[in-house]
């Protein structure tokens, strides 16, 4: 097992809380080796084995517990002459039904330590928040950054950072499993296309019961065509009816909010900089991990600025900034990056190849009057010049440089 200190050290942090610790995260993002890691942590740290339960339900060997009264049955047999802390590890547990209640009677119960995963975001719905209210931390999971790809395939040296390396990212993506050996393009994208299926199989079409599959990845695929653009669920039925097929917006909103849910898909909001408020309508919307719009599609040119733009939004949430698409009169921001009082405003684009593309990626920066930084992020070289304050950086450099802002 190879380390993500970005998350184990949050991990580590909470440790002694008497807080419920909920790991989330899209599928094979890497939920279970966490969880194996912070075992492995506390062995290592004077915690003998009989004090670690550790359940996966995802194993037919707990099928029988996938309720919450046979959950907690079974664990609270294991519990009951134990005076000492037991830490328990339940991994997937959204698969249990009404999970909630058997956590909440463990904490209540026994003197122990719950650590929990799960790939839905429905885990921190109203149900768990009211039962366990201000008693949980939640940690998000994303697939490997481009430096954890790097740490890998063991190329951290900044002088093996090869554009074949960011190309590599670029088209893979950063699915743990795909980095972990030398696979052939082919054998990834395969790798990509089952993770897809599974998602969207196990965690929408059967959480939800969705019915019609072939509109759940009809509506998926648009989606996807269309990143680094606005949308909204009329502009997906408008697309419909231009190939003769009447669908409902209420299926559409329900459908996407079940992609988003399962965290294959996230909506990210207009902001009004100029209103400083957040618009409702015609919101992006981004993949989880680059890969799979390549896994589907193949490489496509017209792609790319889109893939860069999902790129520096997941590098933003990673980095712990709540991100925004920014309105500003008629122009847009790519992104606007909000953390505690520190803003980010930034611009993605492929290259910078002529006057025309230089004043449309610089321009709305330009127009904005306050002192936060300003980016434009491209493919291009470094270079050490401003305009009138705003940086152009590589996307290499953006994606390795944590000093930049």
């Amino acid at each position: 097992m190879i380390e993500r200190p970005l998350y184990t050290e949050k991990i580590r942090q909470c440790i002694k809380t008497p807080f419920i610790k909920v790991i989330t995260g899209v599928r094979r993002c890497g939920k279970s080796t966490l969880l194996l890691l912070t075992q492995q942590y506390l062995r290592d740290n004077g915690i003998r084995e009989d004090q670690i339960v550790s359940i996966n339900f995802e194993s037919m060997k707990y099928y029988s517990l996938r309720d919450a009264h046979s959950l907690y049955t079974y664990v609270a047999n294991m519990l009951a002459s134990r005076t000492e802390m037991v830490y328990l590890f339940f991994d997937e547990i959204q698969i249990v039904d009404s999970w909630e209640e058997a956590v909440n009677s463990l904490m209540v119960d026994f003197q122990v330590n719950i650590f929990i995963s799960g790939s839905n975001s429905h885990l921190l719905s109203s149900e768990l928040s009211t039962l366990l209210t201000g008693r949980f931390i939640r940690i998000e999971i994303q697939v490997l950054s481009f430096r954890e790809m790097l740490d890998f395939q063991r190329s951290t040296a900044e002088q093996e950072v090869s554009d074949e390396l960011l190309w590599k990212f670029i088209r893979r993506g950063g699915f743990p499993a795909i980095h972990v050996g030398e696979y052939e393009e082919e054998v990834v994208y395969t790798i990509l296309r089952d993770t897809y299926d599974s998602i969207v199989l196990r965690d929408v079409v059967h959480r939800y019961k969705i019915r019609d599959i072939d509109l759940l990845n009809r509506i998926m695929r648009f989606v996807i065509e269309s990143i680094g653009h606005t949308i909204s669920a009329k502009k997906i039925a408008d697309y419909f009816k231009s190939q003769y097929r009447s669908v409902d917006i209420s299926t559409i909103y329900t459908y996407l909010d079940a992609l988003v849910s399962s965290y294959i898909l996230r909506k990210v909001q207009r902001y009004d900089i100029q209103g400083k408020e957040i618009l409702k309508t015609q919101e992006k919307y981004f993949l989880a991990d680059q890969g799979m719009q390549h896994a589907l599609f193949g490489y496509r040119d017209h792609h790319i600025s889109g893939v860069l733009e999902n790129i520096v939004y997941l590098e933003l949430v990673r980095r712990g900034y709540a991100v925004y698409i920014g309105k500003l009169g008629k122009l847009e921001v790519d992104f606007v990056a909000e953390r505690r009082d520190q803003l980010v405003y930034i611009q993605v684009a492929y290259k910078l190849e002529n006057e025309t593309t230089i004043e449309r990626e610089f321009s709305p920066l330009l127009r904005i009057r306050d002192s936060y930084p300003k980016f434009v992020v491209t493919m291009d070289p470094d270079f050490t010049d401003t305009i009138s304050g705003v940086r152009h950086v590589s996307l290499r450099r953006f994606l390795l440089d944590t000093s930049l802002f």
